[in-house]
């Protein structure tokens, strides 16, 4: 499932041992992700949204 960070929080990744980045990643549907939604700390987005995040922040990184 894609998800992202809500504004203003820091959520650990277990899986891959950092942050969750603010554009969001695909992670495995599991009961940590389900907490942290359950918990308000992260937001589901649909494959599309994520996919403009990604294209955005490329822009702004070859700028």
């Amino acid at each position: 499932m894609q998800i992202k960070p809500v504004e203003g929080r820091s959520v650990p990744d277990p899986a891959r041992g950092d942050l969750l980045p603010k554009e969001g990643r695909n992670v495995d549907k599991n009961s940590y992700w389900l907490r942290r939604l359950a918990a308000g700390d992260v937001t589901q987005v649909s494959a599309s949204s994520a996919e403009k995040a990604v294209v955005a922040a490329n822009k702004k990184g070859g700028e």
